[in-house]
């Protein structure tokens, strides 16, 4: 063997170090020939692996560099083996740098056994891919697909198929027992029948697991690939592509290892799809569509136009031109309510986000929750009514992220009383806040947004705006509410040639804690009589609205007021 700069990669190492053992077997003759045997077993192995995953792997840009689970093959029972053969008949007749080598390799494949089961790594890429549909074929074990169960939302579904029971009644039990139990359909029969089925009522899935150690796999592949079972983005996940090394030897007379080799070659040369072999467990194939190149020939009996519409715009497809990574956004009044849900869709659709609140302690509960979820949050306090706070609050911001890019000014009070009795403090407050406030926030940043050529500023107004919610009185807050749509449509038409869009969103009644009240259900159930929709607004309903005004999928909106209230300001 000629020993070459292999050790890049675990198997590289294994490879190299395993040369070394047997150079030195070669030379002496009380080692037992069946150590040797064995050793030489697990050197094909080694130094087969990548060369076939970087043969099998449909695109160069894949070359597995990353072959860091290598040996959650199964291999140990070859280095068991002729180990164990080192330390029964030779023990303290080789020098230190077998020795060496021998101690390295126990080590290394001491923690093998704790490779993650087939269920854990399923369950990973089920969360990866945000997967709802599943389609598994094959014999895959009652607490994996369980676990796959469990990961999915409450409308997700896994349809399991194969050609007889298989699971034991233990398995059954599980699944009526745990609640993710009803998400799961098995369809036992013919697996050509069931994928039949499955076409015919129009089924398209995230995720397709397919048993490779099992007949007819090729045809199962290609079923999914020819009737369009994938949704646009899914994956296919082979299991036992790599037989636990068998598929790469050579002179392999094994029908089972000769049938997954036949797979892997199909698969790697079918021009429609990418693969990569984790060389996982006994291998695992990751496959996904083939981009569509710029300058493909499309076959289609009507002319396909390859514009910005079916490119996307700037090659970005419409989700992709709702991600707001790399934006930095912050949100006033956002220790609660309408606020915190602000907060938490800017973050979830990958902004960093400061939680300003009048108070601190309330900003710093809504930056936590962030956190947990692996969002980059600042917690602030600012009373938006003094410009020396909104200075210091956008200075904050920009200290630490070193812009703003999304302002989401929420902060808002409502003081209800009959127009007569209203005092002129109460008046004063409320403009101080829901206007005068809203005003300064803009100006602050939209200073730094003119400057650098972008941004993205989102009010928030109400449907009180539009008309005279009743039998409430609240003259202030509607009028200042009347302001901010105004104030929205001025700054969205002054500034929008410059780079910066402003808009509005204009809530009808959101279920809150406070509204949620002994005093205020009264006004509840009046309420619900005015709005088409039949019940209040959840915070929720508003969080796409705010990620699609904050996005690049809004840029030619301006000025715009947006009314999400169910259908009240209607009636």
């Amino acid at each position: 063997f000629l020993l070459i700069s292999i050790s890049e990669t675990p198997a590289g190492l294994i490879a190299e170090n395993l040369l070394k053992a047997k150079e030195i077997a070669l030379n002496d003759s009380r080692v037992p020939e069946q150590l040797r045997s064995y050793l030489q077993k697990a050197l094909d192995v080694a130094l087969g692996l990548d060369p076939y995953l970087d043969a099998m792997a449909a695109s160069k840009r894949y070359r597995l560099s990353f072959v860091t689970w290598c040996f959650c093959l199964g291999w140990d029972e070859y280095l068991v083996r002729f180990s164990g053969f080192f330390n029964d008949h030779l023990k303290g007749t080789f020098n230190f740098h077998c020795e060496q080598s021998i101690v390295f390799l126990m080590v290394l494949f001491s923690n093998f056994h704790s490779c993650p089961s087939t269920g854990q790594i399923f369950r990973m890429f089920v969360h990866m891919m945000r997967a709802r549909k599943i389609l598994l074929i094959g014999k895959l074990k009652g607490c994996s697909i369980l676990a796959i169960a469990e990961e999915l939302p409450d409308n997700g579904k896994i349809f399991a198929c194969a050609e007889e029971p298989y699971l034991g009644v233990n398995s059954q039990e599980a699944f009526d027992y745990s609640s993710d139990g009803k998400k799961i359909s098995l369809r036992v029969g013919p697996v050509a029948d069931t994928l039949e089925a499955l076409h015919a009522e129009d089924e398209h899935f995230d995720i397709v697991f397919i048993d490779a150690d099992q007949r007819n796999a090729v045809q199962y592949y290609s079923f999914v690939m020819d009737n369009h079972l994938l949704s646009m983005d899914a994956v296919i996940c082979v299991e036992n592509t790599l037989m636990k090394g068998q598929v790469y030897l050579e002179n392999v007379s094994d029908e089972n290892v000769l049938a997954v080799r036949k797979l892997n070659a199909v698969i790697n040369s079918d021009p429609r799809v990418e693969q990569v072999i984790l060389p996982v467990q006994s291998g695992l194939s990751l496959i996904r569509r083939s981009p569509v190149p710029p300058d493909a020939v499309i076959e289609s009996k009507t002319q396909v136009v390859k514009d910005e519409v079916f490119w996307g715009c700037n090659r970005r497809r419409i989700l992709e031109r709702l991600r707001l990574d790399g934006r930095v956004a912050y949100v006033t009044g956002g220790g609660q309510g309408i606020g915190r849900a602000f907060a938490h869709a800017l973050g979830e659709a990958g902004a960093k986000v400061a939680v300003v609140d009048l108070v601190l302690a309330k900003a710093e509960a809504v930056a936590c929750e962030l956190s947990l979820k692996g969002i980059k949050s600042l917690a602030l306090a600012a009373d938006v009514s003094k410009p020396e706070d909104v200075q210091r609050m956008v200075d904050a911001i920009v200290a630490r992220w070193g812009t703003v890019h999304i302002a989401c000014n929420n902060a808002g009070i409502n003081l209800n009383s009959a127009s007569e009795e209203t005092s002129l403090e109460e008046w004063d407050k409320t403009f101080n806040v829901n206007l005068r406030g809203l005003f300064l926030c803009c100006q602050a940043a939209g200073r730094i947004m003119l400057n650098q050529g972008y941004g993205k500023i989102i009010n928030t107004a109400s449907m009180a705006s539009l008309i005279v919610p009743h039998p409430q009185k609240q003259l202030a807050y509607n009028t200042s509410k009347a302001g901010v749509v105004k104030l929205t449509q001025t700054l969205g038409t002054e500034w929008i040639d410059r780079g910066v869009k402003v808009n509005c969103i204009s809530p009808g009644i959101v279920d809150t804690p406070l509204i949620r009240s002994q005093e205020l259900r009264p006004l509840v159930r009046r309420w619900l009589a005015d709005i088409p929709a039949g019940r209040l607004a959840q915070p929720t309903d508003l969080q796409a609205a705010v990620v699609y005004l904050a996005s690049e999928a809004s840029d030619y909106m301006t000025g715009h007021n947006l009314v999400i209230e169910g259908g009240q300001s209607l009636w």
